[in-house]
C-alpha cells in the first residue's frame, strides 16, 4: 500500500519532529519495485512509499554500514587514511564469483584504498579487510554493526556480515536503509564524497561504478547499489538540488528489487524527479532562534527564550506552505528550575482544513534557576491568585 508524507524518521532525529499523516494532493508514482521509499533529508519526511517495512536482502547495501563503521574508526584515530592494512587469506578468498577489488596477501593496502574499494568498486574483499582492521575480526566486526543498527534505531535490520553475500540473518528494510543513508551523508560528508567517484583503479584494474545515475544526473552524489539473485536489483540513490531561500535540497530513494540494473536506474530517477517536481521544502526556524519569550514563575529571571535547538524544515506539496499557520501552545505555568532544552511547548503547522500537519517540540534555549526562598514563596502567592 502506498503512503504519502508518512510520520519522519525519529530514530535519526530523536523524536524530534510528530508528523502526522497530511492531506496530499500529489498521487504516489508508480515504481516497478518490490519495496521502494522517499526521503527529504531536510525535514526527515518520507514522502512516499510502498512497502517499506518488508523485510529484504540488502546485498551489497550492507556496505554503507561498513563504511559507516570505518569512518568512525578513523574519526577515534583507531585507523588512519595512510595506514597499510595486511590483507588475511579470508579476506583474500571471500567468495571467487562476487565482485572484489583484487587485494592480495602479498602486498599490504592502504585504508583510504579499502575505502574506494567499497563503494566504487563494491569489493567484498574490502569490506571483511576493513572489518578485520577495524575490530580484529570479521565476528566481532559484524557484533559492532548490529549495535551500531540498535543505536541508529534500525529496529528491522540485523547483519551476519560486512559485505551483503546472501545470509538468512542479513536482513533490512527500506526504511531502515534510508535513515542509514542518511546516517552516512550526515555524520561524515568529508568520507561520503567517496560514493560519487565513478571509478577507482587498484592493483591496474580499474573499474566503474555501478551507480549509473552518477553519469546521467548531476545532482546524484551517492549512495550505493546492490544486487543478488533473491534481492534483485537494489539502490539507494541521493540527490542535492537548489531549493530558493532555504538553500540545497537533498532527497534519498531507496528502491529495492527491481528487474535489471537499468531497472533500478530508471525507476531511481523517476522518484527523485518526482518529488523534486511535487513538493517544497521550507526552512521554518534557525538553530537557536527565539521563536517567543514565556514568563517564568520562581526564577532567578522572569521570561525566557523559547525555540529549537536545530533547524526546523517542513516538506510539503507545492503551494501549500504560505497557507500554513502556527500555533503555539505553551506549558503554562512555567515553573524554574528549567533545564536548557527542556520541553516547554509545542508548535503546530494547521493546514487550511484544520488539520495539523507537524506538531513541533519548543525548547527553552537557555537555563533559569530557581529565585531565592522569597522569590519563590512571593510567586507561590501570585500563583494562588492566577
Amino acid at each position: 500500500m502506498k503512503k504519502l508524507i508518512s510520520a519522519p524518521l525519529a530514530a535519526f532525529f530523536a523524536a524530534f519532529l510528530s508528523v502526522a499523516a497530511a492531506a496530499q494532493s500529489v498521487p504516489a508514482p508508480t515504481i516497478a519495485a518490490k519495496s521502494w521509499l522517499l526521503l527529504d533529508a531536510n525535514s526527515g519526511q518520507v514522502l512516499a512509499s510502498e512497502n517499506p517495512n518488508m523485510r529484504i536482502e540488502p546485498a551489497s547495501l550492507t556496505k554503507i554500514m561498513t563504511a559507516y563503521l570505518s569512518f568512525e574508526a578513523i574519526k577515534d584515530k583507531k585507523l588512519d587514511l595512510n595506514q597499510m592494512v595486511n590483507v588475511s587469506v579470508h579476506a583474500w578468498k571471500v567468495d571467487p564469483g562476487s565482485s572484489k577489488m583484487f587485494i592480495d596477501p602479498a602486498t599490504p593496502v592502504k585504508v583510504n584504498d579499502l575505502l574506494y574499494g567499497l563503494m566504487v568498486q563494491s569489493g567484498n574483499d574490502a569490506a571483511v579487510a576493513l572489518a578485520e582492521a577495524v575490530a580484529g575480526s570479521e565476528d566481532t566486526f559484524v557484533a559492532l554493526m548490529n549495535r551500531e543498527a540498535e543505536r541508529m534505531g534500525l529496529k528491522a535490520t540485523h547483519f551476519s556480515n560486512p559485505h551483503g553475500l546472501p545470509s538468512p540473518d542479513n536482513y533490512s528494510t527500506a526504511q531502515d536503509l534510508s535513515i542509514l543513508a542518511l546516517h552516512e551523508i550526515s555524520d561524515y560528508p568529508e568520507f561520503y564524497k567517496i560514493d560519487s567517484v565513478k571509478e577507482f583503479t587498484y592493483n591496474k584494474i580499474t573499474q566503474s561504478n555501478r551507480n549509473r545515475l552518477l553519469w546521467l544526473d548531476p545532482t546524484v552524489d551517492g549512495l550505493k547499489t546492490g544486487h543478488t539473485e533473491a534481492a534483485g536489483y537494489c539502490m539507494i540513490a541521493s540527490a542535492k538540488r537548489p531549493n530558493g531561500k532555504s538553500g540545497d535540497r537533498r532527497l534519498i530513494a531507496v528502491v529495492l528489487g527491481t528487474a535489471s540494473d537499468q531497472a533500478r536506474s530508471q525507476e531511481s530517477q523517476k522518484l527523485l524527479n518526482w518529488g523534486f517536481q511535487n513538493f517544497d521544502t521550507i526552512k521554518l526556524y534557525a538553530r537557536g532562534q527565539a521563536l517567543a519569550t514565556q514568563e517564568v514563575w520562581k526564577g532567578s529571571q522572569g521570561q525566557v527564550k523559547i525555540g529549537f535547538d536545530r533547524d526546523i524544515y517542513v516538506t510539503v506539496a507545492k503551494g501549500v506552505g504560505d497557507k500554513l499557520k502556527p500555533v503555539l501552545t505553551r506549558k503554562d505555568p512555567l515553573v524554574a528550575p528549567i533545564a536548557q532544552g527542556s520541553r516547554v511547548g509545542t508548535l503546530a503547522l494547521m493546514q487550511p482544513d484544520g488539520k495539523a500537519l507537524t506538531e513541533l517540540p519548543v525548547l527553552a534555549l537557555e537555563q533559569v534557576n530557581q529565585a531565592t526562598i522569597f522569590g519563590r514563596a512571593w510567586d507561590s502567592m501570585r500563583l494562588w491568585f492566577k
